[in-house]
């Protein structure tokens, strides 16, 4: 292993590959008072989302969910983007991505100033129908549920879960009333892909064509645990691309990045893009001498050569909403 001063491992691989497909996840949005799902070793930090099946089969299930969201969703409504949203909104500007894929689900990407965006779960800020598949904005749902539900406004300080969940028990929660669609009279539920539910198919071709037309691919605050997420690093080493991940911890992939990067990535990200020209990004020679080695623990960055396609050592997860 050689050991580099993250900056100077980021900067190094941005200056090398200049057409970039990136892919975010959870660790994105967590300094923009958002929550993630897993600790540094990619372990669940709390229970279980809720499954698609369980969603659209139970009414309880639907109930605890609105009721635990109507606490959680203001929290993500009124985020606002951090710095590494904005670095990589002036990535894109200085024409250097080929497409931002986010597993998150919050639209923090598109208010730092993101346009090549594909909301890989979908968008916390709509609802949509079971049976008439209309959609609706996620505010006007929202003062539908609180109307019908006004004890929600004195449970407003649970704490927040990822996701515009909220920690919330309640012998209430079996009574809760949910607004129904105004055109068909069908449940809601949020415009996200949940744990258990296929992406849609349009979504993954569109960032395989993205991935295609990268010269490498970098992750950004994703575990890389679920499958959907991980499949384009997967296709970027069938691709023989070369692949770096800014992330806390450990991350699915770690055995098949060319950079792992252990620290922040809104101080990283910050440090490498907004203190740098991204229009005539030079290599830095002290970089030059890292080539080779493995990924070790702790924070700091170790570079390691591109791996191809090989064999894939690990099973696939059920998809979910958000991060990663």
């Amino acid at each position: 292993m050689i050991a580099v001063d993250p900056l100077c491992a980021l900067r190094e691989f941005i200056s090398r590959h200049r057409r970039l497909f990136v892919l975010t996840g959870a660790g994105c949005s967590t300094a923009s008072g958002i929550p993630d799902y897993r600790d540094r070793d990619g372990r669940w930090k709390c229970r279980r989302p809720v499954m698609y099946q369980d969603f659209v089969h139970s009414a309880a299930v639907r109930r605890r969910y609105w009721a635990r969201s109507a606490l959680g969703w203001p929290a993500v409504d009124g985020a606002q983007p951090n710095r590494a949203h904005r670095a990589l909104a002036a990535l894109e500007s200085a024409g250097r991505l080929t497409r931002l894929v986010t597993q998150n689900v919050d639209g923090l990407h598109q208010r730092a100033g993101s346009r090549k965006v594909i909301d890989l779960h979908g968008r916390l800020d709509a609802v949509e129908c079971l049976h008439c598949r209309e959609t609706a904005p996620r505010p006007l749902f929202q003062d539908r549920l609180v109307d019908l539900n006004p004890w929600l406004t004195a449970a407003a300080s649970v704490p927040a879960a990822p996701d515009a969940d909220a920690h919330l028990e309640a012998p209430e929660l079996a009574s809760v009333r949910i607004p129904p669609c105004v055109h068909c009279g069908g449940p809601l539920k949020p415009a996200v892909t949940f744990f258990g539910e296929a992406v849609p198919p349009e979504r993954v071709a569109a960032a395989h064509e993205a991935l295609a037309r990268a010269d490498a691919m970098l992750v950004v605050g994703s575990s890389l645990m679920v499958y959907s997420g991980y499949r384009f690093c997967r296709a970027a080493r069938e691709q023989g691309k070369a692949i770096a991940a800014v992330n806390q911890g450990r991350t699915r992939a770690d055995a098949e990045l060319t950079v792992k990067i252990d620290d922040d990535c809104g101080r990283v990200l910050h440090g490498v893009v907004c203190d740098t020209d991204t229009q005539a990004m030079v290599r830095d020679p002290v970089c030059d001498r890292a080539t080779a080695g493995a990924v070790g623990p702790g924070n700091g960055a170790a570079l390691r050569p591109s791996h191809h396609a090989g064999q894939d050592r690990t099973a696939g997860n059920p998809q979910r909403p958000g991060g990663a």
